[in-house]
């Protein structure tokens, strides 16, 4: 069976609350590690009222501590908004008080728009040649190596696994020729996805950290007992995506029955881009859709992303989604 793991946003409702969120999170994570799920990650935004997760490595401590087995991590952080050294000290520290359970995916984007990016202090124009450096730079701190002169602690001698997220084909290069794993986010940017696992896997060259490729890619899930419901449940996704790419995000809104059909070509049009790796329906559904995706990709892992207004029905979208994976 392929390996399952968990992408969570920490999503929050517009009558809920961020505490609330984070409770729901904590909660998620031991109902996926329960089910045997391999990760839980979840991903730092900034500036987004919907999202919680900001803090992901105080997220993270939150969630670890709810859970005993399962692999947690950041999916991803987004390196260009931090020193390296920080990095290395906070997940240095989260290694120290859950040991062998972190891992530390790195991602480019800003997590924000221009205006949250300069609020962060970031150097927008630099991404594309430092961000290469300072992930060399955060391995060399999480290695201990003697030659930066300066000693991350927590961190140094905790060879924290490194994985390299990305869009395009910019974030494969880089993992191939540093020999870390990747993983794509074709949960809402699909395009790219082919080409960038086939530079990947051509690229590769052997590392410390990994002697072979290895792979994984997000894929929307949207599971209930009935097609029908899992529509339903999956029509808060859409509203998101709509209003994300109309510039107009916000909390996260309640199911709205025959959304998708009172949409305006335009707007039908984006679901069906952003949404073309994804899964609505009962187990055989989700488990027709999970074997084709993993038959088109080869991926080593599967990073299941299934926003839902309602906790429970997302815990029991888990469940169903296990069971699939099971089935093939």
């Amino acid at each position: 069976m392929v390996k399952l793991s968990f992408l969570d946003l920490v999503p929050v409702t517009d009558t809920g609350s961020i505490s609330q969120s984070l409770a729901n999170a904590a909660d998620l994570a031991k109902h996926a590690e329960a089910l045997g799920y391999h990760r839980f990650w979840v991903a730092e935004h900034h500036g987004m009222t919907g999202i919680a997760s900001a803090a992901t490595s105080v997220v993270l401590a939150h969630i670890g501590q709810a859970t005993s087995t399962i692999r947690i991590g950041a999916g991803g952080i987004m390196l260009p908004n931090h020193a390296p050294m920080v990095i290395a000290e906070q997940f240095g520290t989260l290694e120290a008080l859950f040991p062998g359970r972190v891992d530390l995916g790195l991602g480019r984007a800003p997590g924000s728009d221009g205006v949250v990016a300069r609020a962060l202090r970031r150097n927008l124009a630099s991404d594309e040649r430092q961000f290469p450096q300072d992930v060399v730079e955060l391995q060399a701190f999480l290695a201990g190596d003697d030659r930066l002169g300066i000693r991350a602690v927590p961190g140094e001698g905790t060879n924290v696994p490194l994985w390299l997220l990305g869009s395009s084909t910019f974030g494969a290069q880089l993992a191939a020729m540093l020999g870390l794993p990747y993983a794509f986010a074709s949960h809402f940017a699909p395009d790219a996805l082919d080409e960038a696992l086939e530079i990947y896997r051509r690229q590769f060259k052997p590392s410390a950290q990994l002697a072979e490729p290895y792979a994984a890619a997000a894929f929307n899930v949207f599971a209930a007992d009935s097609h029908e419901e899992a529509e339903l449940l999956a029509s808060t996704q859409q509203q998101a995506f709509v209003a994300l790419r109309t510039g107009n995000p916000g909390r996260m809104k309640p199911p709205l029955a025959g959304y998708r059909d009172s949409l305006p070509p335009n707007a039908k049009a984006i679901l069906d881009h952003v949404l073309q790796c994804s899964a609505t329906g009962t187990v055989d559904d989700v488990a027709a859709g999970l074997k084709a995706f993993v038959a088109r990709t080869g991926v080593d892992e599967v990073i299941v992303a299934s926003s839902m207004y309602d906790h429970d029905a997302r815990k029991h979208s888990l469940a169903l989604t296990m069971e699939a994976a099971r089935a093939l």
